[in-house]
């Protein structure tokens, strides 16, 4: 089951990391930014190029994806069973209108939506918890931390991918 606060950091933060295996049990992983809580043991995200982790799925549907929240350094483990909901379906359909709505610029994108049945919902956390640091004390540090990192890149150019 999904707990309130594994579903507060998903909203959140939208990106997953996605863990799969091949067919040799290589892994792969890949993030995705369109993640969505359906429900308390459902999640998705809107598949746009991902050839490997849908390949990996067909061949063994067990993932797990980690939600990290980068500011208080808290993060979330969800493992489950995931399926490939294909474009020209009726459950596509009925799921698109959520994820055209909070990615209208990607929609046409997505080749499939991908669900994930949840079997497992971990908390995890950093160490520098166990030294007496406070969620405001890293959020304050990696914000900080984030203003740099942008400043420094806004004066150099960016390479987009």
């Amino acid at each position: 089951m999904i707990t309130s606060s594994a579903h507060r950091m998903i909203e959140d933060w939208r990106l997953g990391f996605v863990a799969t295996a091949d067919a040799y049990g290589a892994p792969n992983l890949s993030p995705k930014g369109t993640f969505v809580v359906h429900d308390s043991k459902t999640i998705g995200f809107a598949e746009i190029r991902s050839p490997d982790t849908l390949k990996n799925i067909a061949l063994c549907p067990q993932v797990e994806i980690s939600f990290v929240d980068i500011l208080t350094r808290r993060a979330v483990l969800i493992g489950g069973t995931a399926r490939s909901v294909a474009r020209d379906s009726d459950e596509f359909a009925r799921l698109f209108p959520t994820y055209e709505e909070l990615w209208p610029d990607l929609a046409s994108s997505f080749g499939s939506i991908v669900l994930v049945d949840v079997t497992a919902c971990r908390p995890t956390c950093s160490p520098a918890y166990d030294n007496g640091a406070t969620a405001s004390d890293l959020r304050r540090n990696w914000m900080q931390r984030v203003q740099d990192i942008n400043s420094r890149h806004e004066q150099s150019e960016v390479t987009p991918c």
